[in-house]
């Protein structure tokens, strides 16, 4: 009757605007940058002296989690043939609210998995994205265990698999805007033709660069991405880290385009790393920029995905595509969710 479940969360985007899906049709998406290290973990209990539908949450103002457990319950209990109850759901981890990290989507996630655990039922990521767009309106791919893909994060699809894996690339992020919250849903970016032309020039130059495994290529999308972002989201901060990017030998900057994450990326590669890294982060103590963390944007291997139980597909299924695996990293039980600082690895 309880299970758990764990998401990943991310540490902006790599690219966000508006696209073309195979049909011609212009759509929002984006491509995030995976943060493996950072989630959110979910227990669920099923409670059958709760009414169908009724979610007792912990903390208590995760309205958008509780959704996605009665979402998930109705899912799960028809597909094992037994009646739905209500439930008791936790949620403990790491992601910082409002700056770009996915915390919203961690949370919701994690708790489809926990709900789907506690039914024995096996969800698949295009199952768990048709939820969590439906529990917060739009969703990042976390479901995806970190592939680089272009997902249509208000549709719940993937529009573009970009590959395997993104080449490898250290980051080193940092805090912008004081670390204030942004609200994403209230963003409203407008986009024309032209706009369209650019930003799929950019997810042409991003899928050569992944399929070249070229981390300099990579790293210049990121930065013509964050300065496309400016006219929505403006970063103060942008130009000085274009700056100290260049003075440590950085390939590039990238951004949460609808929050104050942001991150200069290295090639993990060079012989030089540690010490551009430690160039880096001493420039940005003398601009005043905080950093947070220092981490591998390419999320561990995991193990091959179960046999996933058939469904309605709305987005295409990719063969690297899975579920969450047991053996994912969870975060502490009893870690809350911060608002500014992240913990250093």
């Amino acid at each position: 009757m309880i299970g758990v479940g764990h998401a990943s969360g991310h540490h902006g985007e790599l690219i966000q605007g508006l696209f073309l899906d195979d049909q011609g049709k212009p759509c929002r998406g984006l491509v995030t940058l995976p943060a493996p290290q950072v989630g959110a973990h979910a227990e669920f209990r099923r409670d059958g002296e709760l009414p169908a539908g009724r979610i007792l949450v912990d903390p208590a103002d995760r309205r958008k989690a509780a959704e996605a457990a009665a979402l998930a319950i109705g899912e799960c209990a028809t597909r094992a043939g037994v009646p739905e109850t209500g439930g008791r759901l936790r949620l403990r981890g790491q992601l910082p609210v409002g700056i770009g990290m996915g915390s919203s989507t961690a949370d919701i996630i994690a708790t489809i998995r926990a709900v789907a655990a506690a039914y024995h039922c096996v969800l698949s990521p295009a199952d768990i994205a048709r939820m969590a767009v439906r529990a917060e309106t739009a969703s990042d791919p976390l479901m995806l265990a970190g592939q680089p893909v272009l997902f249509a994060h208000r549709e719940g699809r993937v529009l573009e698999d970009l590959g395997a894996a993104l080449p490898p690339l250290t980051v080193v992020g940092c805090l912008t805007g004081g670390a204030e919250p942004v609200d994403t849903l209230g963003l409203r970016p407008a986009y024309g033709p032209d706009d369209v032309a650019q930003f799929e020039a950019l997810r042409t130059r991003l899928r050569a660069a992944i399929r070249d495994g070229d981390c300099a290529a990579v790293g210049q999308v990121c930065t013509d991405s964050s300065v496309l972002n400016q006219r929505v989201l403006p970063k103060a901060e942008l130009d000085t880290l274009r700056e100290i990017a260049d003075e440590a030998g950085a390939v590039g900057v990238q951004v949460a385009h609808s929050g104050n994450v942001a991150g200069l990326l290295f090639d993990a590669t060079h012989p030089e790393l540690a010490r551009q890294v430690h160039r880096c982060r001493v420039r940005m103590q003398h601009a005043g920029i905080p950093t947070t963390r220092v981490f591998p944007a390419r999320p561990a291997a995991s193990p091959a995905p179960p046999t996933v139980s058939p469904a309605r597909p709305i987005m295409k299924e990719s063969r690297r595509a899975r579920p969450h695996q047991p053996g994912h990293r969870h975060s502490r039980p009893g870690a809350g969710r911060g608002r500014a600082r992240l913990p250093e690895v």
